[in-house]
């Protein structure tokens, strides 16, 4: 046990909103035990001995003999996640001048000290550390925190201009007085433009805190990779051998490589990288000796971690390329990883988003021993994605960081840093006409204008799609609840299907049922239902894919069936989303009806049953399909687990006809005498379709009339009555309510089919 005035703890990670502010997280009562006070600076001696402030635990902490610090911290102290390190409380004098400079070489930077010190008020330094800059609004977060800190540092909060530079990475020169000191209002803050060498010590690229939404998968790679780094004798003593190698997966843009590098650098591993087309060669033998000299050179200096990333590129199956140099490059891997020359502590990751195209050999244990799926971030994630990428960032009060997460359906990381990077672009052409580019110096009051909006992040979104869809994304009308006259419960059926899944998946959990997979429309044309679906994808904020039969059917065998496949696998990626088939009826016909070969659309019936109930689940994906001819759709395609409902939009009754008049005649300039009550009665047989042909006729007929008319009258609506024909007949209307009975019983719409004539008057 350690002397009085010292306890030993084990390092862990720290929470995504205390990276960067020079903090560490201890039990009250351990606290208590070295005679620090929240607030107060602690000594944390690890291989170099550094400050931090100290804070309360988390209430999930209380009791665990741990400490929470962020990857700077552990970096400046020589530790990492599991080690144990020593604390005591610290006597810091403050600083009366404090030296700093980019820690990165090559970078040149002309900042006001008096600017920078507002990010490091109150956080304790010594020679040699790295700082990472957060914003004014984090830095008083923690000061904030704790009782006292308001008044030593005063003028900090009246300062309250929101200023950064980003995320750039200082390192501190010096010191006065040398040794431990805390920063205030009164030091004096030097910024060197260029990088100084102070000691050697490799500053860290990227660490745990960048990696976002992807715990679990982390604690998979690091049990993997760090335990057998840093505690060789744990596999010795089990008598096994340690993994050897780690495959990433997952859709572009989720974090493979950033994985990657963080658990190289946390480790204090050596990180090689091998790019594909660096390795390939025209001469024979080429390809394969450099992948030979990397590995050896990895052995000699191990631990070391080999990263290939695009592994598919370079050991692709060996039964499908043609070229004899990939097949050579496939073998000598495989030789590498796992042959009779032991690899010693070198660990390889590979990264593809296309698992499927290795080679078989390199996927079973011995090679990649563990392969690991990076899914697209959920809510959580993106949040804490998006806390990453603002951490340094000027944001105003009025950007809500949760709100934000809860619109971005099925943005993976990268598309997260580019709608940031894009919001920060939109706040920088604000300033841009103030700024003269000629000069060397920009003005700080400029700077100080300069902050991040919640516009900002709203109209970056516009420009910034999701990397699943951007093949099939399309800009979703913007179609309200309101703007649609009338079937009220059709609306409720829509939102108990689509919306509340979205937004309480939680009730359902509790309950214990699983939601609709898929919701039909049928009714006859211009009812509203393509309307009804637009409305759904703008309320729900889902991510919308819109299928057209004509994009999907083609000349060359099984590429339907591929498309729509690739449909639902998108669609899964970007969940939660909608997959909307308009006209269904046209690529989901009954089976057996379809004469002569190749009979693509049984195929891509089958595939779409599969795809909506089949072996593999469809989680956060809601199908709807719009038809006016039900009794032409297979009948597999009807039963529950598919269309769980089957609902029908009928022609509007007068109430519903009468709302359908208030949204298309909102924006008109309408008499007095125009009662809309009436035109209701006398539109029997309107569909939604008709009444909007209807008013834009009446509006037409008054602009012929008068060029410089001020307002339709009701005498415009009558002659447009007169022009435009109701498309539904009371035959139109008993057909479809019949149909509504058969499905509700159960019937097959074959027999419907054969029941009711092919032509509707």
């Amino acid at each position: 046990m350690p002397d009085s005035g010292e306890i030993e703890l084990r390092v862990a990670e720290a929470l995504q909103q205390d990276v960067g502010k020079g903090m560490v997280r201890i039990d009250h009562e351990l606290m208590t035990k070295i005679g620090a006070a929240p607030g107060d600076i602690v000594e944390i001696i690890g291989k170099r001995t550094i400050g931090a402030i100290a804070g309360n635990s988390y209430p999930a902490d209380v009791g665990l003999e741990i400490i929470r610090m962020d990857g700077l911290t552990r970096s400046n102290a020589g530790t990492s996640i599991g080690e144990m390190i020593t604390i005591r409380k610290a006597q810091p004098r403050m600083a009366s001048k404090v030296v700093i400079a980019p820690a990165a070489k090559g970078m040149r930077i002309m900042a006001s000290g008096d600017i920078i010190k507002r990010n490091l008020m109150g956080r304790a330094v010594t020679r040699g550390d790295v700082l990472a800059l957060v914003s004014p609004r984090r830095t008083k977060e923690t000061l904030r925190e704790f009782p006292g800190s308001e008044d030593i540092f005063r003028e900090f909060f009246e300062a309250t201009t929101p200023f950064s530079l980003g995320e750039i990475k200082f390192t501190v020169v010096s010191t006065s007085p040398a040794g431990l000191v805390r920063i205030n209002d009164s030091t004096v803050v030097e910024v060197r433009p260029e990088a100084v060498e102070v000691m050697e010590k490799k500053v860290p690229d990227v660490t745990y805190d960048d990696v976002g939404g992807l715990k679990k998968e982390m604690s998979k790679v690091r049990e993997m990779i760090e335990l057998p780094l840093r505690h060789p004798e744990i596999f010795d003593r089990l008598g096994i051998d340690p993994p050897k190698g780690i495959l990433l997966h997952g859709a572009p843009g989720t974090g493979k490589t950033l994985l990657a590098k963080a658990v190289a650098s946390e480790s204090g591993s050596n990180f090689v990288a091998i790019n594909g087309p660096e390795v390939m060669s025209k001469f024979v033998g080429e390809a394969e000796k450099k992948i030979r000299e990397i590995f050896e050179e990895a052995a000699e200096n191990a631990p070391t971690v080999i990263f290939i990333d695009e592994i598919d590129a370079i050991a692709p199956k060996r039964e499908e390329v043609t070229g004899e140099v990939e097949r050579r490059v496939v073998a000598q891997i495989l030789a590498l990883m796992d042959g009779l020359k032991e690899r010693g502590k070198v660990i390889v990751i590979g990264a593809t988003n296309r698992p499927d195209a290795l080679d078989p050999a390199l996927r079973r244990p011995g090679r990649f021993d563990r392969e690991i799926e990076l899914r697209v971030p959920d809510r959580d994630g993106r949040i804490e994605i998006l806390e990453i990428h603002t951490r340094a960032m000027p944001l105003s009060d009025d950007v809500d960081i949760n709100e934000l997460a809860e619109t971005t359906h099925g943005f993976v990381g990268a598309d997260l840093a580019a709608l940031c990077r894009e919001a920060a672009m939109h706040a920088l052409r604000r300033v841009l006409p103030d700024i003269d580019l000629q000069e060397q110096r920009i003005d700080p009051e400029i700077l100080e204008k300069l902050f991040v909006t919640s516009n900002d992040f709203m109209d970056s979104m516009k420009s910034i799609n999701p990397s699943a869809l951007r093949e099939v994304f399309i800009e979703v009308p913007n179609v309200h609840w309101e703007d649609i006259g009338g079937l009220d419960e059709l609306k409720e059926s829509l939102k108990e299907v689509v919306e509340w899944p979205l937004s309480n998946i939680s009730s359902f959990q509790r309950i214990g049922i699983q939601p609709s997979k898929g919701i039909l429309l049928f009714g006859p044309p211009g009812t509203g239902k393509t309307m009804l679906t637009k409305a759904v994808a703008t309320e729900s904020q889902a991510n919308f894919i819109s299928v057209k039969g004509s994009e999907i059917l083609s000349k060359w065998f099984g590429e339907s069936e591929r498309k729509i496949a690739e449909i639902f696998k998108k669609a899964k990626q970007a969940s939660p989303c909608i997959v909307f088939f308009d006209e269904i009826d046209a690529i989901a016909p009954i089976r057996g009806s379809a004469a002569g070969e190749p009979r693509v659309t049984e195929r891509m019936v089958n595939t779409i049953l599969s795809e909506m109930d089949g072996l593999e689940e469809l989680r956060g994906v809601v199908v709807i399909g719009a038809t006016n001819r039900p009794d032409l759709m297979d009948p597999a395609l009807l039963r529950p687990g598919r269309f769980d409902e089957v609902v029908l939009v009928p022609p509007p009754d007068e109430n519903a006809r009468k709302e359908i008049l208030k949204v298309h005649t909102g924006h008109m300039s309408l008499d007095e005498d125009v009662k809309l009550k009436e035109l209701a009665k006398k539109t029997e047989g309107y569909s939604g379709a008709d009444i909007e042909v209807l008013c834009r006729k009446a509006g037409m007929i008054a602009l012929h009339e008068d060029m410089n008319i001020q307002k339709v009258s009701y005498r415009h609506f009558k002659e447009a009555l007169k022009k435009i024909n109701p498309s539904t007949t009371p035959k139109t209307k008993e057909y479809y309510q019949q149909i509504a009975q058969k499905l509700g019983r159960g019937l097959e719409p074959k027999k419907v089919r054969e029941e009711f004539p092919r032509e509707v008057a």
